[in-house]
């Protein structure tokens, strides 16, 4: 039987970014150095795939310090950790690398700039999600306030309208996130923002790649974890910009065929967190049941890398 011809869009660039790349090299450098087990506080990059391959190599993954031995190496989570943590650390004499993204660092001393100057903290992110937590955690309770939406610009209560600057996390939608600062400098016209852009690189490029190709399909497939921010963001960008489907999956086994039945053409991208197997993975199932067509939507070029902690290129 021949198989119906199939469109098939390519998002450039996609998949990792430098700082998932440098988190992971991180993990994998770890154990080289001081042998398994190496405990990671939090999934190192939020995907089960890469989860399960460290898993494979040697590291244990735990939620707090308190699953950790003094005696075994901890690594903390790309999406960073709040000021606590390594103070707890460092209590217990224990070894540490944080793989924080140079990226969330950046807000980090920029948040804590801001506070040494008396300005009180707005960050614009997603309650509970690990990098807020993990900001939030750098300076005092009360210190940062979390904004989610612009209705809850509305209701915030600040300690002084004058003495305000805002922070985002780095994996938000672009869109969404100017309507909220925009409505953040109309309520707090004094209020001081980032001298440059906290969203990330990583995830403007992906997102702009999807915007290109979503008026040219009538699918969109986001390969990626339902608890990345970033991939969740890229579902929606696709359905805002004229994309009728755009699905989730973590791997081919998760795309609904039902849905893409009698399609001409689909987008793929991938999550900043997500590796480019499981893009080749989601292909070859398009190609068992259609003949595929494949166009590379280029948006932009990356070449961004981050170097790994110091101790890492040190001899044990």
């Amino acid at each position: 039987m021949t198989k119906p011809p199939l469109t098939l869009y390519l998002a450039a660039p996609r998949g990792f970014c430098a700082g998932v790349d440098r988190a992971i090299k991180i993990v994998e450098m770890a154990i080289q150095k001081w042998g398994a087990p190496v405990y990671v506080r939090h999934e190192i990059v939020h995907n089960k795939f890469v989860v399960d391959s460290l898993k494979d190599q040697g590291a244990i993954f735990v939620e707090e310090l308190g699953e950790c031995p003094d005696d075994r190496p901890v690594i903390f989570s790309a999406h960073g950790v709040p000021k606590s943590v390594p103070a707890a650390a460092q209590a217990r004499q224990m070894i540490y690398v944080d793989a924080t993204c140079p990226l969330v660092s950046k807000v980090h001393i920029e948040a804590e700039r801001h506070s040494e100057q008396g300005l009180q903290i707005i960050m614009i992110g997603h309650a509970g999600h690990p990098e807020t937590i993990g900001t939030m955690g750098q300076l005092p309770e009360g210190e940062v306030l979390l904004v989610e939406t612009v209705d809850d610009v509305a209701s915030v209560d600040v300690r002084d309208p004058a003495k305000l600057a805002f922070v985002t996390q780095t994996t938000l939608s672009i869109d969404d996130t100017k309507d909220i600062v925009a409505a953040l400098q109309t309520r707090f016209p004094a209020i001081q923002g980032p001298h440059k852009e906290d969203i990330c690189y990583a995830t403007t490029n992906r997102q702009e790649s999807v915007k290109a190709m979503a008026p040219r399909i009538d699918a969109l497939l986001v390969v990626g974890a339902p608890n990345s921010s970033n991939s969740r963001r890229l579902v929606e960008v696709g359905a805002r910009n004229g994309c009728a489907y755009a699905q989730l999956v973590q791997r081919a086994t998760d795309i609904d065929w039902r849905a893409l039945d009698g399609i001409a053409s689909i987008g793929i991208t991938a999550g900043a967190s997500a590796p480019e197997v499981l893009v080749d993975e989601v292909i070859a199932a398009l190609r068992d049941r259609f003949e595929v067509a494949v166009t590379e939507v280029e948006t932009a070029k990356e070449n961004v890398e981050f170097k790994v902690p110091r101790v890492l290129r040190e001899p044990a």
